[in-house]
């Protein structure tokens, strides 16, 4: 599908959808329960569907409704109902679910799309082969066969979080205790406590022993629990900054007090001189004068794409440091940002942990860019073109139904003109 988007004025209130990473937690947590959980405030995106078949083939029970799920979970006993899993191109549903499904003992095999099975996964690569299981992967697929065991951990904290997920929902499974120690820096930070926060609400107890050490006591039981999801800052990035730079919106569906690492978002626009007014069930982005500034990513990698959008139309140079993992996710972020932005005239470099953002100003329109197949390129690409002088076509447009399957009726609603294609 190819996307053309029209430069205008946007204006209104955008309601954020559900966070996706909360969503997938908290869908793990529901069928890994004794008993029933309800599920609500979800969007069926095809990650979100990865995880739901995933649990399936786990032995969960489910039953979907218009935006909810009722789940019987298996009571920590993983049976599976089907030994290939299709985690499509979902990253979460891949590392959160091989540790648990090495528990059945069964030999598991695992699909992928596009560059899923091309992203790292050593980490589990290297656990499994110290424990004697088999990890066998392939440019299409990976078989796992054999049980993780209770004991001593040590991962890297300069990992996807994704990892130490994973061992945090298998380990308090096991009969014995464990510890996990992350080597500094421990970046993404953020998505471990999101797990955390969630295990705890379904009953399963992480005691932090100190910054980077985690003790999982065994022979835990998961208990069923009604959950809603709540609002995704990871989206509502997007929104935000087409606040800053296009005009004003209200933003609902997000919690002042969530957890989320890309709640950053909002102290990095302010940082930018973005003028934001909170109430108690929304905020309001006000289009602003944007100063250029060093924004890390170490934390909020996700932020990576429409922070460079937002140094377009900044005054001054713009920065973002600790890029690395951006290389690694649905497209290489950093390479697809640079080749667009560059057609539309911006100036733009990369070293290997830097983009640099000089802004002119002075850019051009009537351009096909490359979507990279990447919802989060997609997105940022649709924003950025809202105030170009001509329109811009975004190829491979369909990648917004990986996580925001409404995003482009999103936006005409808030005013911006899309033309929708099949390619």
């Amino acid at each position: 599908m190819k996307a053309t988007i029209y430069p205008g004025t946007c204006s209104g209130t955008i309601h954020i959808p559900p966070s996706k990473s909360m969503s997938h937690r908290a869908l793990l947590c529901a069928a890994l329960s004794k008993g029933t959980s309800h599920i609500t405030n979800l969007i069926f995106s095809e990650d979100i569907q990865a995880t739901l078949d995933a649990i399936v083939c786990m032995g969960a029970s489910v039953r979907v409704e218009e935006d909810s799920v009722y789940i019987t979970g298996v009571d920590g006993k993983i049976d599976p109902t089907n030994t290939t899993i299709d985690c499509k191109e979902s990253g979460s549903t891949l590392r959160f679910t091989i540790p648990l499904l090495s528990l059945s003992e069964e030999k598991i095999t695992f699909l992928g799309r596009n560059r899923l099975l091309h992203r790292p996964l050593e980490i589990y690569q290297k656990i499994f082969m110290e424990q004697g299981a088999s990890f066998q992967q392939s440019d299409t697929s990976l078989t796992i066969q054999g049980s993780l065991n209770s004991g001593e951990y040590t991962l890297p904290g300069n990992i996807s979080s994704q990892f130490i997920t994973g061992l945090l929902y298998t380990l308090p499974l096991l009969k014995e205790d464990s510890t996990l120690h992350i080597l500094p820096p421990f970046e993404s930070r953020s998505y471990v406590t999101l797990t955390v926060q969630m295990l705890e609400r379904f009953h399963i107890h992480i005691q932090e022993i100190d910054e980077y050490t985690y003790y999982i006591p065994g022979n835990q039981q998961y208990i069923a629990q009604d959950y809603t999801v709540e609002g995704d800052y990871s989206q509502a990035a997007f929104f935000a900054v087409l606040a800053a730079i296009n005009h004003d919106l209200t933003l609902t569906g997000i919690q002042r007090n969530s957890k989320q690492g890309d709640k950053v978002i909002l102290e990095y626009l302010s940082a930018c001189g973005v003028d934001i007014t909170y109430q108690e069930d929304h905020i309001t982005v006000h289009k602003s004068s944007i100063q250029g500034r060093e924004l890390d990513l170490a934390d909020c990698p996700d932020l990576g794409p429409i922070l460079t959008v937002l140094g377009m139309y900044a005054k001054g140079d713009h920065i973002l440091s600790n890029i690395a993992r951006l290389r690694l996710k649905e497209s290489d972020r950093v390479e697809a940002m640079e080749k667009n932005l560059r057609a539309l005239g911006v100036e733009i470099s990369s070293d290997a942990d830097h983009i640099y953002i000089h802004p002119t100003h002075e850019y051009t329109g009537q351009v096909e860019c490359d979507g990279a197949k990447d919802h989060r390129i997609v997105m940022s690409l649709a924003v950025a073109a809202t105030m170009l002088p001509q329109e811009i076509t975004i190829t491979h447009a369909e990648a917004i139904h990986k996580s925001y399957p409404s995003f482009f009726k999103d936006l005409q609603d808030l005013g911006i003109h899309v033309r929708l294609e099949e390619a």
